[in-house]
């Protein structure tokens, strides 16, 4: 028999202590937030469905992104044990500097669309937590903004070449007089993939409005006193606006571009110059030949090409062919620390993070992202204690198994 009696008060309140209420609301959603689908769910939630759905979706089926998530999630990681992981080391160098974290923030369009503070709020982010920051062709906050935002800090270009050359050779003059010390050369993009979410919705800037996009809006006033409250939405780099997302893309790039497009602009960018868009370990190997600095594996988040190759997939074997030659970045489909830790055990040199990034940014501005941050960098530094990994130097392919469920067929 248990011995029972009536507990003491003092005794009860040594057991329960009540956490004083947080007033700040976009505090109390941000910190309830513990992973970057929690983030989504508030983004989901307080952004209009077009911004929301041009973050969220992908190209046609949006088979790619999906596998791509699904790569992650097939994941089997192997720890040591007894090993000392009081103390990890997550800092790396990337492109000729540094970076705090294994990730930078990955370039994206119609930034500010999703929150008006755009791509300010994720250079100083990214800035203040000492990674790198990508701007885009198609972002929504100039090169030199961006740079105001985020002066001493690592801030990179995301190239298009577009049908009207000089127009991207003046983006390339003024990253280099802003100090940007990396430039991706984006090839994956001869023209826009089928990115039906906005085709329905009829994204664009300026947003198209119907009756359905005014009802959306009724339960989201803030994102509309935002909106209606700041400077107007524009391109912030290039010259001339409008139409949907596809009809600027169609306009803006060229199907002609080829090898002597990157050697012009090789010829005239002064930093790091790598290639975003690798999907072979062809045309990786002949990139690494032609001597680039480095090679991103991406299949541009799912919204170009559907059924395109898995970057996570594509790693190893990358690796195998010209990891010892040159530097290997991997991004699409990455919403956790575990896996980015995943992708540089296979060899990865470096990742990026697009949407993971937006949804911090859509659910909170500033804060958002910074919250975003803060739990991929938890998560890396949680996923490497229990891998008992000490620096992410020390990651290797034998702390990962990749599960396999999709197996290609013999070719005829």
């Amino acid at each position: 028999m248990v011995k029972r009696q009536v507990p003491k008060p003092s005794e009860l309140f040594e057991l329960m202590h009540f956490k004083a209420p947080e007033l700040n609301g976009r505090k109390r959603r941000l910190d309830a937030a513990l992973t970057i689908e929690d983030l989504r769910k508030i983004a989901k939630r307080r952004t209009p469905a077009a911004a929301f759905d041009y973050t969220d979706g992908a190209a046609e089926g949006e088979f790619s992104l999906g596998r791509a998530r699904q790569a992650f999630e097939d994941v089997e990681f192997h720890p040591g044990i007894l090993r000392d992981v009081s103390n990890v080391d997550t800092s790396t160098t990337i492109f000729g500097g540094p970076s705090a974290y294994p990730f930078g923030i990955a370039p994206t369009g119609f930034t500010r669309l999703m929150q008006t503070e755009g791509e300010v709020a994720g250079a100083s982010a990214a800035g203040a937590a000492g990674i790198p920051f990508t701007l885009s062709t198609l972002g929504t906050t100039s090169i030199e903004d961006v740079k105001a935002a985020n002066p001493n800090g690592r801030n990179w270009f995301q190239l298009y070449v577009m049908r009207q050359r000089e127009i991207s050779y003046g983006l390339v003059e003024r990253a280099a007089a802003a100090g940007f010390d990396t430039l991706m050369f984006t090839v994956d993009t001869p023209v826009a993939g089928a990115r039906l979410r906005d085709k329905r919705n009829g994204f664009s800037i300026p947003p198209q409005l119907t009756l359905g996009t005014v009802i959306d809006a009724i339960p989201r006033p803030w994102w509309w006193w935002d909106f209606l409250t700041t400077p107007t939405l524009e391109f912030a780099s290039l010259s001339s606006t409008g139409g949907t997302v596809g009809e600027l893309l169609d306009s803006a790039m060229d199907p002609s571009i080829s090898f002597d497009d990157l050697d012009v602009i090789r010829s005239m960018w002064p930093g790091k110059l790598v290639v975003k868009g690798v999907q072979t370990v062809a045309d990786a190997r002949k990139l690494t030949d032609l001597g680039v600095d480095g090679i991103i594996l991406s299949n541009h988040g799912g919204r170009q090409l559907d059924r395109a190759p898995i970057p996570f997939h594509l790693l190893p074997e990358v690796v195998r062919e010209v990891g010892n030659d040159t530097e290997i970045a991997i991004d699409t489909g990455i919403m956790n620390g575990a896996d980015i830790v995943a992708s540089i055990a296979l060899g990865a040199k470096f990742t990026l993070v697009g949407r993971a990034y937006l949804y911090g940014l859509m659910a909170g501005g500033r804060d958002g992202v910074d919250r975003a941050i803060q739990i991929l960098t938890d998560q890396i530094v949680r996923t490497m204690k229990l891998l008992e990994v000490a620096h992410v130097a020390e990651l290797e392919p034998r702390h990962v198994t990749q599960l396999q469920r999709l197996e290609p067929r013999p070719r005829p």
